[in-house]
């Protein structure tokens, strides 16, 4: 299996041409069917009234997909172009396009456009080994989305975009993602403490974009999240990254297994009990190898300060000035003096000349989430030693 294609898509031209196209039709239904083996383990099927074939071009009326428990969700028909099968049984999509969506709740109307998943791979066999036996996509893209209540404009998002790429010797993915334009008009908030609080930061009209980035290592299973990033203007940008290791091919088959076994447990709270002891078994395969959450101030710090100050009567430096004398004496408390002095020392820095806050955890070696967690219960200040912690401010 792989993404790129030219070549596969080129000979398959040739074959159409040469061939006689009833020979080699689609069969739309098996495709459906292969689409649902491999989209089950992952938390539903899909539904539709009828499958048209026209060519390379598969159409799913009315589709609806149905989780594993709940109620269905109607889509509307879905378009699948450049359809062929490959000679394990299995199929490629170049693009899967879904309508428009257009729907009033509590009378706030939602509605996105453009929504579409290219490069689809769908396995002949989703109980086997390897990337053969998964179901993947190289890209997801959504045009404007927009909620409208009572004529205003509530929330909107320009676009986004996904993008998963496989490495050409197979051994992982490198993915990322943008959500552009994201906006959020706070001003008609009803609650009259929440509306002063808005004004006075600022915050009636919220603006920004949402990036990320990361690869998945397969054999050793490392997920790197190495940009998560929230970037708002006049607020800051918060990116959160984090690394971990374990998380492999076998590993993901057992996380969907128990969730199929779980979804198929009439018992509810037995089918809980029962995953969340999985989950524990399974949490013992993966390792922590890092994470940092760092924030870049855009100017909210000091709006922040000057409204708290004045909820206070005091001003937003007395305010600053208080924090930092109360900061060493709230952290004693935490039983870890090191960490507690350089945050102490950190919070202090920021306070006086707002510009970046970094948490990072960088252990010398992987730590065992079962570790983890035994320090959390056990010990829990000893969890900075054991994850690497350190804080800094305006670095």
């Amino acid at each position: 299996m792989t993404f790129y294609r030219t070549t596969r898509l080129m000979l398959s031209g040739v074959a159409f041409l040469s061939l006689a196209g009833s020979a080699f039709a689609l069969d739309g239904q098996d495709l459906l069917k292969k689409i649902n083996a491999a989209y089950t383990l992952q938390g539903g099927t899909i539904v539709a009234d009828g499958v048209d074939v026209d060519g390379t071009t598969v159409t799913l009326k009315a589709a609806s997909f149905k989780p594993n428990s709940g109620a269905a969700l109607a889509i509307g028909d879905i378009t699948l172009t450049g359809v062929e099968e490959d000679e394990d049984g299995g199929y490629y999509v170049e693009e899967a396009a879904f309508p428009d969506v257009n729907t009033t709740n509590d009378g706030a109307t939602l509605t996105v456009t453009d929504l579409a998943l290219g490069g689809i791979s769908i396995p002949a066999d989703p109980k086997g080994e390897g990337l053969d036996a998964m179901l993947l996509y190289e890209s997801a893209h959504s045009g404007p989305l927009k909620v409208v209540k009572d004529g205003a404009e509530l929330f909107s998002l320009g676009g986004g975009d996904v993008n998963l790429t496989l490495r050409e010797d197979e051994s992982g993915f490198d993915f990322d993602g943008a959500f552009k334009s994201l906006k959020a008009d706070l001003s008609k908030v009803a609650d009259p403490q929440s509306k002063e609080a808005i004004d006075k930061l600022a915050l009636q009209h919220v603006n920004g974009d949402i990036n990320m980035k990361g690869a998945w290592d397969l054999t050793p299973g490392t997920v790197d999240i190495s940009e998560f990033a929230f970037d708002f203007s006049n607020i800051g940008k918060l990116n959160l990254a984090f690394k971990i290791s374990g998380y492999t091919m076998p590993f993901v088959k057992s996380l969907q297994e128990a969730a199929k076994q779980a979804e198929a447990n009439q018992n509810k709270e037995e089918a809980q009990q029962a995953l969340g002891l999985s989950m524990l078994g399974l949490l013992q395969q993966l390792s922590f190898e890092g994470a940092q959450i760092r924030f870049d101030d855009a100017s909210i710090t000091k709006r922040a300060l000057d409204y708290a100050g004045s909820q206070q009567n005091m001003s937003g430096k007395q305010m600053a000035d208080t924090l930092k004398a109360m900061a060493p004496i709230m952290l004693s408390q935490l039983n870890i003096p090191e960490l507690q002095n350089a945050l102490a020392a950190a919070v202090s820095t920021f306070l006086d000349d707002p510009k970046s806050l970094t948490v990072n955890a960088a252990p010398a070696k992987p730590v065992p989430f079962p570790m983890i967690m035994g320090a959390a219960m056990g010990a829990p200040n000893t969890l900075p030693q054991v994850l690497g912690v350190k804080v800094s401010a305006n670095d």
